[in-house]
């Protein structure tokens, strides 16, 4: 049994799912979250993902979607994504944990000897880490809310151990101190056109079965849910009326805290934990950004040109990233997702060319690169905004590399080893490492940006900070071709042997960075480089300059 310091201040709360995965846990939490920082709480969370991977860095975005950088350089779910932009927190790796994490620690120390010759069971030993492990996040934190979410959806097998490691927890902490939160899904019937409630009483008696009662529902659902229905659920899943939360599909994701604010469920939580609120809530910026999507004042539509667009949450940072800088000029966004690999063979270049900008996201394998590379050519041919990321601005080098070395075969070394021009090539740390997962170059580093140029209007600022995940750099051998050829390095390591930003001269704006922007936007502080990119977008359509 794990023993918690006495002098633990922080009360949790957990967030199970029902009936189907996706259902918005993650965004339930980050919602439940801001409501809590508003009232003048600190706040952390965590994830609990039942994959025996070790983290998602090695996973497919077809298989997972996202992964998500953290300052440490931790590679990690998506939904640490929505924590931070939602709470506007910073998170390090204790708050991703996986059953590969787990099992790796405790077979570790039974390989070390540290269990005496015991016998290595899921209980108490498996249970015993995660617990360790939650704990950790409050002890090192010392936040008032803890929030922990677990991945997948009750009835799952492989999130049994976590499920009871919540159990057991509750009762170590004492239920004064723990509060559980279950989303689930409320089914259509079109025949009949009806909601239906028994998915969730299942749900809830397989959740009960384990040995935990949910202290409230979240019903989650695309159409408006009757009163009946939450009596109902109410009535069968023993929780009381004001803890059942209908919560419809909103059109911006950034409505769903003050959706939960007007079914006063902060209230609900801090008079279950016998707290009263620090200060008044204040949403006026938070309803400022959704009055900004209700009247936009101009229409802006952004080709996304990516390997992974049939699954839209392996970008969804950048989405979020773009729809944050379009909030912040007035603007409406419409994304155009265009699919590198078909861009090659001519599909989607007509759909490309009517967009206002180009964006060129990260990604990795040769596959759909020359889409990348054409998209970056039609950008700087034609004068069309331009913002690459990571790959994006390795593709943005590679295209005007072969321009101005008048060599075809310029390339990167990842997609052609034997290039007559590697004008990307592996970073010189990289070469000797063979393992895969968490060995790129990752995390927060520092950057010195130049004046004069468009990255330093964007930032306003002569040193920053941005997370990073890639292997391959630009070699420094083609540095003064490419500046021959119109190529500023408007942003580069402190020592200047990395570059981090490319741009062009002569453009109304064609820039490319290193490193992912993406990760640092939040809807009330959008990332810098978003909200240039968009207003040069905006200028050159309108053929004005915003003030």
């Amino acid at each position: 049994m794990v023993n918690p310091k006495p002098n633990l201040k922080s009360k949790f709360v957990f967030f199970t799912g029902g009936v189907i995965s996706s259902v918005g846990k993650g965004l339930t939490a980050s919602a439940i979250g801001r409501l809590l920082k508003e009232r003048g709480f600190s706040v952390t969370v965590q994830k609990l993902d039942p994959y025996l991977n070790v983290d998602p860095g090695t996973m497919s975005p077809y298989q997972h979607g996202e992964v998500f950088v953290l300052d440490d350089g931790a590679e990690t779910d998506l939904d640490l994504g929505h924590y931070e932009r939602f709470i506007d927190i910073r998170l390090n790796k204790a708050s991703n944990l996986t059953s590969g994490q787990i099992y790796a620690e405790v077979i570790a120390k039974e390989r070390r000897g540290d269990y005496l010759g015991g016998t290595i069971q899921v209980i108490p030993h498996i249970t015993d880490e995660i617990k360790r492990r939650i704990l950790y996040v409050a002890e090192s934190t010392q936040a008032d809310f803890v929030l922990v979410e677990v991945g997948g959806t009750v009835g799952d097998i492989e999130s049994q151990p976590f499920l009871e490691s919540l159990r057991q927890l509750r009762h170590e902490l004492g239920r004064e101190n723990t509060f559980f939160v279950h989303a689930t899904w409320l089914p259509h019937i079109g025949a009949t056109n009806e909601l239906k409630s028994k998915p969730t009483q299942h749900s809830v008696r397989e959740l009960r079965s384990i040995g935990i009662s949910p202290n409230m529902i979240i019903a989650r659902s695309d159409h408006p849910v009757q009163q009946s229905i939450l009596d109902k659920i109410s009535q069968f899943c023993d929780v009381e009326p004001a803890a059942v939360i209908p919560l419809v599909t909103v059109p911006l994701i950034y409505s769903v805290p003050l959706v939960l604010e007007d079914f006063k469920v902060a209230e609900y939580i801090l008079k279950y934990f016998h707290l009263k609120a620090r200060q008044k809530a204040d949403w006026s910026e938070w309803k400022r950004i959704i009055k900004s999507e209700e009247k936009p004042r101009y229409q802006v539509k952004i080709a996304l040109v990516g390997k992974y667009v049939e699954l839209h949450d392996a970008y969804i940072s950048v989405h979020e990233a773009l729809k944050h800088a379009a909030l912040f000029n007035n603007a409406q966004l419409e994304i155009r997702w265009i699919h590198s690999g078909e861009l090659e063979k001519g599909i989607g270049r007509e759909e490309m060319e009517s967009c206002d900008g180009i964006l060129v996201p990260g990604g990795f394998g040769h596959r759909g690169i020359e889409g990348k590379i054409l998209a970056a050519k039609y950008a700087r041919e034609h004068k069309v905004p331009y913002l690459g990321l990571c790959l994006g601005m390795q593709m943005m080098v590679v295209e005007l590399a072969r321009v101005c070395l008048n060599d075809p075969k310029a390339n990167s070394t990842e997609f052609d080893p034997q290039t007559t021009s590697p004008v990307i090539d592996l970073m010189l740390e990289q070469r000797h490492i063979t393992d895969k997962g968490g060995t790129m170059r990752l995390g927060l580093y520092p950057c010195k940006l130049t004046k004069g140029t468009a990255a330093y209007r964007a930032y306003q600022a002569d040193l920053i900070e941005e997370r990073h995940r890639h292997r391959y750099e630009l070699n420094n051998d083609y540095r003064a071709a490419l500046q021959q050829a119109g190529m500023v390095f408007s942003g580069q390591s402190p020592d200047g042997l990395l570059v981090e930003i490319a741009e062009l001269k002569d453009h109304p704006f064609m820039l490319g960075s290193q490193f992912h922007p993406e990760f640092l936007s939040r809807p009330n502080r959008p990332h810098p480089l978003f909200v240039e990119f968009i207003k040069s977008v905006i200028a050159e359509k309108t053929g004005k300059t915003q003030a």
